[in-house]
């Protein structure tokens, strides 16, 4: 089995503020390298996951710490599911967005272009449309559009116009030549990484799906409860901090509005103003690490 390695292991698990017998949510169990962490300092354990191959890979881990709820769904369903298991409220959430070695190399879902796999890219495999429906079917515009935004890639007109002139697309290999003709290759980062992205956020609904769940999160956390995300790229890191600092004032009018109208009260206390960033040592043992920003919020 991959090996896979949490990142901010320490830092999270520091930052969750773990009491034992208390709740806590990994919203991304991935691995299951946090969940692992927190049961080991004695709190409970509700893992969600949308990828089923990565719940059965946690439960096997987490067999040996003891009793932990592990439910195959999308975090966007957050607040359903603690309601339902009548879990409400709990004392901690944690979001580790950033993608496991295991479903990178091993998933066989076309998720990264060091492999040449079927190109599908959906964390469930059960839902929603493929990457290769996407290339396949998006106008050349709706194409660039789709990687400008989610990719942030500066010659998205260029690789969709060389995507619909390669069509049918149906391996990651394939998509990554295609990029690679249209771009060429600099430096050591492949240029269809930011593609790949783009495509990946696209096909899971990622952003949509983090905006509702952070809400959620603050909804189902207990006075003094703590939220951990750790984001890595910039498109979750601006949305994870622009939601923590706006659930962190009070009045959130338009500044046009000279009285109040909005009635909004603080819901967090911010505890970083900064985002953490991994030390040097970890980035050097992981090198996957070297992105990652976490951001830490308590309930107020």
């Amino acid at each position: 089995m991959i090996e896979h390695i949490p990142v901010l292991l320490k830092e999270s698990i520091e930052a969750l503020n773990i009491r034992r017998g208390k709740k806590y949510v990994d919203c991304t169990v991935g691995g299951g390298g946090h969940a692992q962490a927190i049961l080991k300092e004695g709190g409970q354990l509700i893992g969600i996951d949308a990828d089923p191959t990565a719940i059965e890979i946690a439960r096997a881990r987490l067999a040996p710490y003891g009793e932990a709820i592990l439910i195959n769904d999308n975090f966007s369903h957050l607040a359903e599911i603690c309601d339902r298991l009548d879990l409400c409220p709990v004392d901690g959430v944690l979001f580790d967005l950033g993608m496991s070695s295991i479903q990178l190399e091993q998933a066989g879902r076309g998720l990264s272009f060091q492999k040449d796999e079927p190109l599908d890219m959906r964390f469930n495999p059960q839902q929603g449309q493929t990457a290769a429906d996407m290339v396949n079917t998006y106008t050349e515009h709706e194409l660039a559009l789709l990687i400008q935004k989610y990719g942030e890639e500066r010659q998205s007109s260029r690789i969709a116009r060389f995507i619909i002139k390669n069509r049918p697309v149906t391996t990651s290999a394939q998509l990554a030549n295609i990029v690679e003709q249209a771009v060429g290759r600099r430096g050591r980062i492949h240029p269809a990484t930011r593609v790949f992205q783009a495509l990946r956020i696209a096909v899971n609904n990622e952003m949509d799906c983090l905006e509702s769940a952070l809400d959620q999160a603050i909804n189902v956390l207990n006075q003094q409860g703590r939220m951990v995300v750790i984001s890595f790229h910039s498109l979750e890191d601006r949305i994870t901090k622009e939601k923590l600092r706006e659930e962190s004032k009070g009045c959130i009018c338009p500044r046009e509005i000279p009285v109040c109208v909005c009635g909004h009260q603080p819901r967090l206390k911010l505890l970083n103003r900064r985002a953490i960033k991994p030390a040097s040592d970890e980035i050097k043992a992981n090198p996957r690490s070297r992105s990652a920003r976490m951001r830490v919020a308590e309930r107020t």
